[in-house]
């Protein structure tokens, strides 16, 4: 792995590896664009039910805990640990969505105490 730093020239930006080495700007959005994981719209979906549903509580954590497949649909599960007040408690979300439409059939919650 990397360690990436962003460096500007008068002829644009560019990328700089932890070896020095010189990376267009075209290949570093590139290389960006490969590093958002495929959950990441569901995870935003997940996020936004979640606050919707506890308006008062803030999210203090966040977990993929990955998908399975049932039939044409897939369900990908996320874990959020909340803060509301003095009270910390976990919430479990189930985005239920078809594989190809990716339709939300539905989105399940259900709070834990770990």
């Amino acid at each position: 792995m990397h360690t990436f730093f962003m460096a500007v020239s008068l002829s644009g930006l560019m990328l700089i590896t932890g070896a020095t080495s010189l990376i267009p700007t075209e290949q570093a959005a590139a290389a960006v664009v490969e590093e958002v994981p495929a959950y990441a719209k569901w995870g935003k979906m997940a996020v936004k039910a979640t606050m919707a549903k506890y308006p008062d509580a803030e999210i203090v954590d966040y977990l993929y805990s990955g998908n399975e497949e049932q039939d044409d649909s897939r369900i990908e599960k996320f874990k959020l640990w909340l803060r509301e007040g003095d009270k910390e408690f976990g919430v479990r979300i189930h985005i239920k969505h078809h594989v190809s439409s990716e339709k939300v059939e539905g989105i399940s919650f259900e709070e834990t105490s770990n």
